[in-house]
């Protein structure tokens, strides 16, 4: 089996727990004429496709909270996630970070792509880079791979992070 499979199928461990997340922070509660007027008691606050990347991270990384990496080459030269999202393509990105067990998620964020984007252009249109890092590793098969490493902080008008668990490391970290 290949590495990538195997890592989709340990981070797919996590989607019950990204969908009731997700569901939290996507579905909303109409007005009251909605419920009145439309038998509406809860709304998707969006009615067309909504696409989200999720991302989860193992427990040794999360000293890295505080900042998302996003796949930006790869050996085959297909199409990254980094070139996807550039392309217009996902609405929002889910990243979190498992507990030290692998059974839960610790710390995640929902992030709106749109920001992202509009923040990836306004920094190559001052000719600033946009991430603070680029990242090359190798792949199973010893192919090189890279990520590009943005702070969220620096995204922040308008703000990319949506909603987020509450920081648990940077809590352990201070105490």
């Amino acid at each position: 089996m290949s590495h990538w499979k195997d890592e989709k199928r340990w981070s797919d461990r996590f989607l019950p727990e990204i969908k009731r997340i997700l569901g939290e922070h996507l579905i909303g509660e109409p007005p009251v004429e909605e419920d009145a007027e439309r038998n509406t008691d809860l709304m998707v606050l969006r009615l067309d496709a909504v696409r989200i990347g999720c991302r989860v991270r193992r427990y040794e990384q999360i000293a890295y909270c505080n900042e998302f990496t996003i796949r930006s080459k790869l050996a085959s030269g297909k199409h990254t996630e980094l070139t996807k999202i550039i392309a217009g393509w996902g609405d929002y990105f889910f990243y979190g970070f498992s507990n030290q067990y692998e059974t839960k998620l610790c710390h995640w964020i929902l992030g709106d792509l749109k920001a992202l984007r509009l923040y990836i252009n306004r920094q190559l249109y001052m000719k600033k880079q946009p991430w603070i890092a680029e990242i090359t590793n190798k792949d199973t098969n010893g192919r090189p791979t890279s990520f590009v490493v943005f702070r969220y902080a620096n995204i922040d008008n308008p703000p990319f992070v949506i909603a987020q668990s509450e920081n648990i490391y940077q809590k352990e970290k201070s105490a």
